[in-house]
């Protein structure tokens, strides 16, 4: 199947990449290709918060990706970062797209457990504590304590929280973990590779305040699990 195709389906399916060619004032995106990935205060586009220990970097061996590894196996330690530079804000008529491409694996492989996040939320230092969701305002995929590999969706809108149906990991497999937010509904729709999963979440649980990219991978105990992500794609309109 072609580019031109798969861009006709799946979370992309109703973006407006055509009319954004053109019109440059339609949407805003973000494409991050992790060529640099820069924490500096005040002036880098990701902040780095260490839970005790961690890294993140970008990748030497696979192009384009940054590599966070939770450097333990002590349970909840890990890293977590945020790309407080890319605002994005749901709201009426302001609909937006969210991919990116994630692996799971550990130092010593295979991974069977992981504390974890992959999606939206509010600018925090403890996404994840003591193994459990602790950032109101939030739209991603979620590990918890306990969760081995299989994740929930997540939704929460200043404390009214809901979940579906996520994505069980495969130890050292690629995942495409998309969504969609129906400005016009305002409802939230995920994607696992190019395929609508669960059921949408509703506007009760649809966050308006400023959400940001943002990545977990702490250590659930046993293991000192890896987080690869090649790439990530916004688009809001504005």
């Amino acid at each position: 199947m072609g580019i031109a195709l798969d861009f006709q389906q799946g979370v992309w399916r109703n973006a407006p990449l055509d009319v954004m060619r053109f019109d440059p004032f339609h949407a805003v995106q973000l494409i991050e290709q992790f060529q640099d990935f820069d924490t500096t205060a005040t002036t880098g586009s990701w902040v780095s918060t260490q839970a005790t220990t961690g890294t993140a970097a970008v990748s030497t061996t696979v192009p384009g990706a940054l590599l966070l590894d939770a450097g333990a196996t002590t349970d909840n330690q890990g890293i977590q970062v945020q790309r407080t530079k890319t605002a994005i804000v749901p709201a009426a008529n302001k609909s937006f797209w969210f991919e990116t491409k994630a692996t799971l694996s550990a130092a010593t492989p295979p991974v069977t457990r992981a504390q974890l996040f992959i999606g939206l939320c509010a600018a925090d230092t403890t996404i994840i504590a003591s193994g459990a969701i602790s950032t109101n305002n939030r739209l991603g995929w979620l590990i918890a304590d306990g969760g081995l590999l299989t994740s929930v969706f997540t939704a929460d809108k200043a404390g009214t929280a809901t979940t579906t149906t996520g994505h069980t990991f495969v130890p050292a497999t690629a995942v495409k973990l998309g969504m969609f937010f129906d400005g016009a509904a305002f409802t939230v729709q995920p994607f696992v590779n190019g395929s609508p999963v669960g059921t949408a979440i509703p506007t009760a649980n649809v966050p308006t305040a400023v959400i940001y990219p943002s990545l977990v991978c702490q250590s659930d105990s046993v293991d000192r699990p890896t987080l690869l992500i090649e790439g990530m794609k916004i688009i809001q309109l504005m």
